[in-house]
């Protein structure tokens, strides 16, 4: 622990000291792109955020994957044909271990520093499509995989705040950057880069890699208003879905499936 600590206080001075020299993101949560946190530190502070998740049922109703194994089956198999894809960097490195918090009200998804899946049934149920789902969840791995969450994390909160954290202190911020993962604000370009990634996690597979822009485009059709803050903020659903088919495009247009049916029959498993 005190090897740790040193490094911690290394890397701290360090960045106190290159501050004057960094440019300002303040204008876009996330936005600098400067990490200061391993892989290993990545884990360690998801799996400390994870804990206080499921250590709080009253506000992260989880459902049990002992009592809802078909359900849990289906997202897994999901995950694997992304992870499978060959393209997401950190497949091995991370836990990627999914949860479904019930929750009909909560249109949103979010996956915590080290590969740790959260979604709500109400994300779940606004859905059409397996492709859509697929979609959403590429998203979310996409910002564990390119490490935007601690990124952004230590916009909003400070190196010096995350880095207690790991070392086993601070408990009351941990449970409110718990609270605040279900909307963290990512910067333009890291929204983008889920983006692309996602059409990319899934091109390989046998769903049709435009998931992502179908949910964009189901956003449209609703005016925004009923989309949720995870996907809705910034770029717009229109610049988004126009940007996922472009992307798609030039890795060659090739098409894919939606499984509505199967989708279906996952939304009816469930509560």
């Amino acid at each position: 622990m005190e090897h740790r600590k040193l490094y911690f206080l290394i890397s701290l001075i360090f960045l106190l000291g290159s501050s004057i020299f960094l440019p300002s993101c303040k204008d876009e949560p996330g936005g600098g792109g400067v990490n200061f946190f391993s892989l290993e530190d990545d884990k360690a502070f998801g799996a400390q955020v994870a804990a206080e998740i499921e250590g709080d049922p009253v506000n992260y109703p989880i459902l049990d994957s002992s009592q809802y194994p078909q359900a849990y089956a289906y997202l897994y198999a999901i995950r694997d044909s992304i992870l499978g894809s060959g393209n997401v960097v950190h497949k091995d490195d991370f836990l990627w271990k999914l949860k479904i918090i019930e929750d009909d009200e909560v249109l949103n998804a979010f996956c915590t520093p080290g590969g740790y899946i959260y979604v709500y049934t109400g994300i779940i149920n606004y859905l059409d499509s397996e492709d859509q789902f697929a979609g959403v969840m590429g998203h979310e791995i996409a910002h564990a995989d390119e490490r935007h969450s601690t990124t952004a994390l230590t916009q909003q909160y400070g190196l010096d705040v995350l880095l207690s954290i790991i070392l086993g202190d601070n408990k009351g911020t941990l449970v409110q950057i718990a609270q605040n993962l279900v909307n963290l604000k990512y910067s333009r370009n890291n929204e983008s880069e889920s983006d692309m990634r996602s059409v990319e996690y899934l091109y390989p597979t046998a769903y049709d890699a435009r998931g992502a822009a179908r949910f964009f485009e189901k956003i449209q059709e609703s005016g925004g208003s009923s989309g949720p803050a995870f996907l809705s903020t910034h770029p717009n659903p229109e610049n988004r879905v126009e940007a996922i088919i472009a992307h798609w495009e030039s890795l060659g247009g090739k098409e894919g499936s939606e499984f509505e049916s199967r989708y279906s029959d996952f939304k009816n498993s469930l509560p």
